[in-house]
């Protein structure tokens, strides 16, 4: 293998590490989440969408008992009434 070879080679590789890389991770919507979305999270993630919903919503950090008061919700929304596309940002919080 020559010089060019082994460099061309090399940079494509690289950028296929850069490409995955970028792509591997799932992006946390927080209230742009669906309910099908978010029925196949685990607790922890479904935690984490919820946190990030409430956070944008208030613009800061909700305390641990608004956050599960608010998770209880969307789950009782998401079961009942919300469809399979809607967000859980739909969800009645009043």
């Amino acid at each position: 293998m020559n010089r060019l070879s082994a460099a061309v080679l090399g940079a494509f590789v690289s950028a296929m590490f850069v490409l995955t890389g970028c792509s591997a991770g799932i992006v946390n919507k927080g209230g742009d989440t669906t309910c099908k979305e978010y029925q196949d999270l685990d607790n922890d993630k479904q935690r984490s969408a919820v946190e990030k919903m409430v956070n944008d919503r208030k613009g800061e950090e909700g305390a641990n008992l608004e956050v599960s008061v608010v998770q209880a919700a969307v789950e009782a929304y998401c079961k009942t009434v919300g469809t399979s596309s809607s967000k859980i940002s739909e969800a009645d919080l009043s």
